[in-house]
């Protein structure tokens, strides 16, 4: 006869072996995890009570709860809704209450031995209808389930939108203070740096304090003096902090400079606990989620968003790179851990931390090979000293490659010789979008730059206005014909019209991956991709989000069709180009009729009836009378 008392034991005996947990069966003495179960019987008249309920002292958003059953073929019903008689059913039903006020993973396990033993597991998060399929078919390590629910991408997702509502009300936050919008990334970058610092961390709460001992006077006196102090200190620790990073004397210099107005800002420097909240909020929201979800472009993110509200960079081109855009081009790119990436348009430090991601993920834990990837196989130029400023916080917050980044200009003579001694093997690139002045670089001109530095049969990967992919005359045809002799163009991938979204930017953009020093031959095809759909969707608040999690699914297509160069109708072709040519998929694309249904046909021919219709009414001839 079965038992289901064998099935628990096995459950409890794995889970008993870690100390990080609190294990508890049938209730909970947290109060809030029992209300939520009071209702949730499996039978539907009274209190739920799972065999096991899961919590981690050092994370109370999550909690995990486990179904048993002994027979395999009570493990899971096809619609989920046989809540007593299943396991998955059960602990689905427990995960629908209990995530109202938390974060779950609920596990259904079947099965009467260790060798028999069935597992299924789904994460569904505070404030979501449906639960995710996650992890494998056996049961996990305490660990495990805590890391693998932070770094999953549901989660992320969750935090990532968390993120952008925090960003805008910070930015809701400087804009009262009157702090400049150019100044906002630069602060928080500084607070950032600064948290790095164990003595500061402890101690920034404490500026202002008085003690007992103190006369009236003193005691008036450290409060006046608190928000002058703690901006000084605040400064000083990141100054320290850079120095100590092997930053050079020149560069240390002009980031000194970027971080000065810390020290003199009315607001940050004389009224009471505006810099010390902000350091508290800042270290709750934004260093938190660093922390969760490495290398991931922050600071460029808070670039962006205080950008849409205040567009005062628009007219100097900056346009930033959207996170899952700059992580697609390290797989376009094929990006390893012996990969050298460069690039000569740094902006925040976007493409190079997904690089960075995915060389240490090639690394598979290999310390001194992480160490090496950090110090020396990422470099970047940039420009604009504030902007510069950010890419170097950006990387040192995520732990080195700031000696590499460089302020300059990228068509310096001897900044390109310092770079061609580092041998990079990859190129990315945004180019800054050219304005309307005849003299203005063109976007074309700094991914030749790019390609310059970069070691034969390196791969560059750009992204750039239209525009630059259809002239057939004049300047821009011009460097599409040296592109062509110099280089190999191997795809031109069609992006989402409203990708710059976010940075308030409507310019229509394509992807062009290059070969360099290795001269496109005539009979060498070029792919065309028409990626227009990237799943993402316009939020009012959070800009244009992958609401729907769908960026996966829909990225693993364009990676398989790019690498194996499949012609699909409607979304892809192979062509023989020359730079007279028009560079993008839609020139060159067969209809893909396939996706033609009877209400298309219908919708099309009323359409083009109604349109008929008025043309003749406004161009009939009146009668004579």
């Amino acid at each position: 006869m079965a038992n289901e008392r064998k099935t628990e034991d096995i459950v409890r005996k794995h889970f008993e072996k870690f100390s990080e947990i609190i294990i508890e069966e049938q209730a909970s003495e947290n109060s809030k995890i029992n209300k939520l179960l009071n209702s949730a019987s499996k039978k539907g008249n009274g209190k739920g009570k799972p065999e096991f309920i899961i919590s981690f002292p050092n994370n109370s958003d999550l909690i995990i709860v486990i179904e048993c059953k002994a027979k395999i073929s009570k493990h899971e019903s096809p619609a989920r809704d046989k809540f007593s008689e299943f396991a998955v059913d059960g602990a689905l039903l427990y995960a629908s209450y209990l995530s109202k006020d938390f974060d779950v993973i609920a596990i259904g396990v079947s099965g009467e031995t260790k060798q028999q033993l069935r597992v299924s597991h789904y994460l569904q998060l505070k404030g979501e209808r449906k639960p995710v399929s996650i992890f494998k078919n056996r049961l996990l390590s305490a660990s495990d389930y805590l890391e693998g629910y932070l770094t999953s991408p549901e989660k992320f997702r969750q935090d990532y939108n968390a993120l952008l509502s925090f960003t805008k009300k910070l930015n809701d936050t400087l804009h009262s203070h009157k702090i400049l919008e150019s100044q906002r990334s630069l602060l928080i970058s500084c607070i950032l740096i600064a948290l790095e610092n164990k003595a500061f961390k402890a101690a920034y709460p404490l500026f202002g304090s008085t003690n007992s001992s103190d006369s009236e006077e003193e005691k008036k006196k450290k409060i006046e003096n608190a928000p002058r102090e703690l901006a000084n200190n605040l400064v000083d620790t990141v100054s320290n902090e850079l120095k100590n990073a092997n930053i050079k004397s020149d560069k240390l210099d002009n980031l000194n400079i970027q971080f000065s107005f810390i020290r003199t800002d009315t607001s940050l420097s004389t009224k009471q606990n505006v810099l010390k909240n902000l350091i508290a909020e800042i270290d709750e929201n934004i260093n938190s989620f660093i922390k969760t979800h490495e290398y991931f472009d922050v600071l460029g993110q808070l670039y962006i968003e205080f950008l849409r509200y205040a567009n005062s960079d628009k007219g100097l081109g900056i346009v930033l790179t959207p996170p899952h855009i700059t992580d697609f081009f390290a797989e376009l790119a094929e990006v390893n851990k012996n990969s050298v990436a460069y690039d000569n348009c740094t902006g925040t430090g976007g493409f190079l931390i997904s690089a960075m991601k995915k060389m240490i993920e090639d690394a598979d834990g290999d310390k001194n090979k992480i160490k090496q990837i950090k110090k020396n196989q990422l470099i970047g130029v940039e420009y604009q000293s504030h902007i510069y400023a950010l890419a170097v916080s950006n990387m040192y917050i995520h732990q080195d490659g700031k000696t590499n980044i460089i302020n300059g200009s990228c068509f310096d003579p001897d900044i390109i010789k310092e770079v061609k001694a580092k041998q990079p093997t990859v190129g990315f690139l945004n180019p800054p979008y050219k304005s309307d002045k005849k003299n203005d670089t063109d976007e074309l001109e700094f991914v030749l730059n790019n390609m310059e530095c970069l070691v034969e049969g390196s791969k560059c990967v750009t992204i750039v206005p239209m525009q630059s992919a259809l002239a057939q005359t004049g300047k821009v045809y011009e460097l599409k014909k040296t592109l062509l002799e110099k280089h190999t163009l191997e795809a031109v991938l069609s992006m989402p019209d409203e990708l710059f979204f976010n940075s308030n930017v409507g310019v229509v953009s394509c992807i062009m991956v290059f070969t360099a020093h290795k001269p496109h031959q005539k009979r060498r095809e070029t792919f065309f991709g028409y990626f227009k759909d990237d799943g993402f969707v316009k939020r009012k608040v959070q800009g244009r989000v992958d609401a729907y999690g769908k960026w996966k699914k829909i990225k693993d297509e364009w990676l398989t069709c790019y690498q194996n160069r499949k012609s699909k109708p409607g979304f892809s072709v192979n062509k023989i180009v020359t730079a007279k040519d028009e560079w993008c998929a839609e020139a060159y694309m067969e209809t893909d009729y396939g996706n033609l249904s009877k209400d298309n046909f219908i919708r099309t021919l009323t359409a083009f009836v109604l349109v008929n219709e008025l043309y003749l009414k406004q161009h009939e001839t009146p009668t004579a009378v």
